[in-house]
């Protein structure tokens, strides 16, 4: 199945570059492109692409509105968005995120990198660039923009500590299931019992926490 995506930057070169990469991966198909926010949710609730790039920076409604309106709490049928933008530190990146973005890349991010996050945006993973992880999720995490997550309400298992250190590494369930050896359903079980434990909306904030916590 092709996989459809929107493109939203408020700068041509950079919306026809990404739609020239993505359209030359194979199942990805770039279906619309968008200059500003407003734009881009309303090509987003027209087209229902499987998943939507986001810029930060666009005028009239920003990337992080765009995302808040697509993917945010509440939203009953939230599309997946990845946040694409040229600073690694951007105190809007973390905004996006708590605005329900699914992965955060940088514009340098290669053609194999984009495409592995779209692909995992489509698939309910997160990818952030490896290059910042750690960086950008302690920034985010000590931000205190979303207030704290609350404890477990049970004790983690052995193994879903190991699950919830991967996903703090920006690993995707393909990932974390080749390392430990195990299905990819169990990882998703792993997963969701982690959000329910965590209170946790998201990988991010799963990710969140581990740094909130010294796990990281």
């Amino acid at each position: 199945m092709t996989l459809r995506v929107l493109v939203a930057d408020d700068q041509e070169i950079v919306r026809t570059g990404l739609t020239m990469i993505l359209n030359v991966q194979p199942g990805i198909q770039v279906v619309g492109e968008a200059a500003n926010g407003h734009q881009a949710v309303e090509l987003a609730r027209r087209l229902r692409p499987d998943v939507c790039l986001f810029d930060i920076r666009m005028p009239g409604m920003d990337g992080i509105a765009a995302t808040r309106e697509l993917a945010g709490p509440g939203v009953a049928d939230p599309l997946a968005v990845v946040v694409i933008t040229t600073f690694d530190l951007d105190e809007h990146v973390y905004g996006a995120l708590r605005a329900g973005a699914r992965g955060f890349l940088l514009k340098e991010a290669g053609a194999e990198l984009l495409a592995q996050a779209v692909r995992a945006a489509a698939a309910g993973d997160a990818i952030i660039a490896p290059a910042v992880t750690g960086r950008l999720l302690t920034a985010f995490a000590r931000s205190g923009t979303g207030g704290p997550l609350r404890q477990p309400v049970e004790p983690l298992t052995g193994r879903e500590e190991e699950v919830l250190l991967a996903v703090a590494a920006g690993r995707t369930n393909h990932e974390i299931a080749g390392a430990l050896f195990i299905s990819l359903s169990t990882v998703k079980t792993h997963v969701a019992s982690l959000m329910a434990k965590l209170g946790a909306r998201n990988r991010v904030e799963m990710a969140i926490w581990a740094y909130e916590t010294g796990r990281r």
